[in-house]
């Protein structure tokens, strides 16, 4: 009896601790799990840094692909440089004078030609598919929420939203001596291209005058604005934050005077910025920052800037 009562206490004590070990993990699953919601909440800059390495942190998905990507050649060009470096090592100490002093004549080798052919190909080939797979990914959206039509003009941007009763604006950088706080040199504009967050976002360039480049880092997007022609793109912010990006296609005597901005901000506040900004173009006025992104700023807002320039 006294054996029985002990068995069935130990089975008891496993079951107890099987369960609290199972507890445990459910937690520190739902812990997990809370800490990505928070991290894909905060709000995220994506721009250079001072001393940066690498690549900028992605703020969407086609920046994740391209991370993969890089991630990938980056390791293939390591172990590529390794074995080179120890294959020069080997053949210097192998074949130095002293310990080969009647070298060899061979002059063909049929089983390294084909290796030192086919090797490099296969190489390649683990490099193209997924390069192909990855243009094809970043060409154009499927199941657009809608469409941003961007334009670049010497020396700035004009961006219009068919889609939200078809007002459009202009995009200038602040000048130096008018920065505000948080504002950044030679990147913050006056009016930003403004998105919701986790909106799959068509974008249709094309130019006025010259050619540009519309290209922000952080969203992994760089396409060029060509006159007389119209490209397709797109966008997508998994998270609520600002980016900047440049053109960096050499457009003239101005070039460095067409910073890019967009800021990723929740659907409600997209959908409030955006009827604000057809009353405001309805009256010939620029639609100004988002809500968010005034409460970082003094009342001296960049939409003042854009009135003076007209």
């Amino acid at each position: 009896m006294r054996q029985a009562i002990g068995a069935l206490t130990n089975r008891l004590a496993r079951a107890g601790g099987a369960i609290g070990k199972g507890l445990a993990g459910l937690a520190l699953g739902a812990g997990l799990l809370m800490a990505g919601a928070a991290l894909a909440q905060t709000p995220m800059v994506g721009a250079p840094q001072p001393w940066g390495m690498g690549l900028q942190p992605a703020g969407g998905p086609i920046k994740e692909a391209i991370h993969h990507f890089n991630a990938l050649v980056f390791w293939i060009i390591v172990a590529i440089t390794i074995f080179v470096a120890l294959l020069l090592a080997w053949v210097i100490w192998r074949y130095r004078a002293q310990a080969n002093p009647n070298p060899s004549q061979t002059s063909h080798n049929t089983l390294l030609e084909v290796a030192w052919t086919v090797v490099p190909v296969l190489i390649l080939l683990v490099i193209a598919i997924p390069s192909f797979r990855l243009i094809y990914y970043e060409d154009r959206a499927v199941d657009a929420d809608f469409t941003i039509n961007v334009q670049g003009r010497q020396w700035y941007w004009h961006y219009a939203y068919p889609d939200h009763g078809g007002f459009t604006f202009d995009s200038y950088p602040v000048q130096e001596g008018e920065l505000a706080q948080g504002q950044i040199r030679n990147l913050s504009v006056d009016n930003p291209l403004v998105i919701p967050v986790g909106a799959n976002v068509r974008i249709l360039t094309t130019g006025q005058d010259v050619i540009h480049s519309f290209f922000v880092p952080a969203l992994g997007v760089q396409k060029y604005t060509i006159p007389g022609r119209t490209l397709e793109t797109w966008i997508r912010a998994d998270r609520p934050g600002v980016f900047y990006g440049q053109c960096n296609q050499i457009c003239g005597t101005n070039h460095w005077f067409m910073p890019i901005e967009v800021r990723a901000v929740p659907r409600e506040e997209f959908n409030a910025w955006a009827e604000q900004a057809k009353t405001r173009f309805a009256q010939g006025l620029p639609p100004g920052p988002p809500a968010s992104a005034l409460a970082q700023q003094p009342a001296e807002s960049a939409t003042l800037l854009a009135e003076a320039r007209r």
